[in-house]
């Protein structure tokens, strides 16, 4: 699908998960102001749930890009958590997001938006839209809490987690016909061969990592094998980092960029 029927469509743009990856969204936000191409519907997980819920709200490729950018660094934004079920303490992170958005509500967003959560109490996928009365920020927490990493976080008495454990690329709650997808954990987000040092304990943490990527991909693939959708897909080659590299976000907003 080309852009020209994004032009005089409305489309679905769909962000997906994929931690510092996710900068790579930016490079294509960057290249669809260009081309003058709004969509009607954001619908984001985690990393694309942030910049996705930024772009609802009215603001630009660059302003977003500037927060991120003054936020990165991890003494900005880290506090390391020594009881609770993480290894990061949430309070920095949530008053960032204090800051962006506010008490504005996801029904209060200038472009519909849909963030993927996932209960950790049932398994079960919950969308948050702006037939929700929850304040932005919170839902963004709730997408982007990586078990483990992040702190769960709490709404309205159930209890969130990242929405990649459902769908990482959520074009199967895209509301029009086209869709506009970027996989930053799609088909370049990992080597075609493996290290030669496959076997060896240094490596665990490097293959740990590759296989969670192969389950997100797959996972991924399957769903966009059964959709009915027209999509035009993007994936950004992010191969060459690791989920945790903030720190290049130069570099890795730049593989997002020339791609529409």
């Amino acid at each position: 699908m080309n852009t020209d029927i994004l032009k005089h469509h409305p489309f679905t743009l769909v962000l997906s998960g994929g931690g510092a990856l996710g900068i790579a969204h930016l490079g294509v936000l960057h290249d669809m102001e260009a081309q003058a191409l709004r969509p009607s519907e954001i619908v984001g997980t985690s990393m694309g749930g942030i910049i996705g819920a930024c772009l609802s709200i009215g603001m630009s490729e660059a302003e977003i890009y500037e927060k991120i950018s003054s936020f990165v660094k991890v003494s900005n934004w880290i506090k390391f958590s020594l009881s609770g079920n993480a290894i990061v303490d949430n309070d920095k992170i949530a008053a960032i997001f204090e800051e962006i958005f506010g008490t504005h509500k996801m029904c209060e967003t200038a472009i519909p938006l849909k963030l993927i959560t996932t209960n950790l109490k049932t398994g079960h996928k919950r969308v948050f839209s702006r037939e929700d009365d929850v304040c932005i920020k919170d839902a963004v927490l709730a997408t982007m809490a990586i078990p483990g990493v992040f702190e769960e976080h709490t709404i309205e008495g159930e209890v969130y987690g990242d929405g990649f454990l459902c769908e990482n690329l959520g074009i199967s709650e895209a509301s029009h016909r086209h869709l506009l997808a970027v996989d930053v954990l799609g088909e370049h987000s990992f080597e075609k061969a493996l290290p030669d040092n496959f076997f060896k304990t240094h490596n665990v943490l490097e293959m740990f990592e590759r296989s969670m990527r192969l389950i997100i991909y797959n996972q991924s693939r399957c769903i966009l094998g059964h959709t009915g959708k027209t999509i035009r897909l993007i994936e950004p080659v992010t191969k060459d980092f690791n989920t945790y590299q903030f720190h290049k976000y130069e570099a890795i907003r730049a593989r997002g960029l020339g791609l529409l």
